[in-house]
């Protein structure tokens, strides 16, 4: 007789699963939620100061002058590929991949629903400050069409740390994890200069782009994993207790 998914042996054998840190409890929950709080604050509080003093206007002008030859085409490359709609097939497919490979379905989905929280409230900052883009006028090489939504902070940088930073924390303990590290490194340089010498994007933009996901991961990490994923129970990698009583588990003495 086949057991089925919500039985104690099977719950047995998901909590005999090596815990992954992704999934993982939070250790200070309460801190991780002020903190990310106090990241909105702080980081809507300084693009308002930037939109009213775009200190970084001359830096942003010297940084466009590089977007010739080479350096024009392989920027332009990499913000086309992490735009809004590559960035949601990109996504998509590393969570199937991290399925693949691991065969935890519970994993998969906390890579993704972890992505997804850390990169789209974002947009209550872009909102809330709603500062304008590099003036076009004042660019050496302006693009084509500069986006009209608001610049601060970059929508792009967001979603690449993001997704640096869940692939990190995914693989603590791994031997996988320096080689990571060293790799997202160099990946979330690169999309931060792409758009700001491409011009469509101030350099605090991009600065405030990781700041944003430095300090929101945690929480967007504990609300997602640790409070949305248990309300589903095939996503509850670590079952509630069953009780004494419950049949076939037998009490030890």
């Amino acid at each position: 007789m086949r057991l089925s998914s919500s039985s104690p042996v099977s719950a047995s054998r998901r909590s005999r699963r090596p815990r992954n840190a992704l999934l993982a409890p939070a250790r200070h929950p309460a801190t991780a939620l002020i903190v990310a709080l106090a990241t909105l604050v702080f980081l809507i509080s300084a693009g308002l100061a930037l939109r009213a003093a775009p200190i970084d206007a001359g830096l942003s002008r010297a940084m466009n002058a590089l977007h010739i030859d080479g350096t024009g085409q392989v920027t332009a490359l990499v913000y086309d590929l992490f735009s809004p709609v590559p960035a949601i097939i990109i996504t998509v497919m590393l969570t199937g991949l991290v399925w693949a490979i691991t065969g935890r379905l519970a994993l998969a989905v906390a890579f993704a629903g972890t992505i997804a929280l850390t990169w789209i409230p974002a947009d209550l900052v872009k909102i809330g400050v709603d500062r304008p883009r590099p003036d076009a006028t004042l660019l050496p090489h302006p693009v084509a069409h500069m986006p009209i939504d608001p610049s601060y902070p970059s929508g792009h940088v967001v979603f690449v740390t993001a997704i640096v930073v869940t692939i990190i924390v995914m693989l603590k303990g791994s031997r996988w994890r320096p080689t990571a590290i060293v790799v997202g490194v160099v990946l979330v340089a690169v999309m931060a200069g792409s758009v700001t010498v491409i011009g469509v994007h101030y350099p605090t933009d991009a600065a405030a782009s990781i700041l944003w996901v430095l300090g929101v991961f945690p929480a967007a990490r504990l609300i997602w994993v640790r409070m949305i994923m248990p309300l589903v129970p095939f996503l509850r990698e670590v079952p509630r207790s069953v009780p004494h009583d419950a049949p076939g588990v037998r009490r030890r003495g």
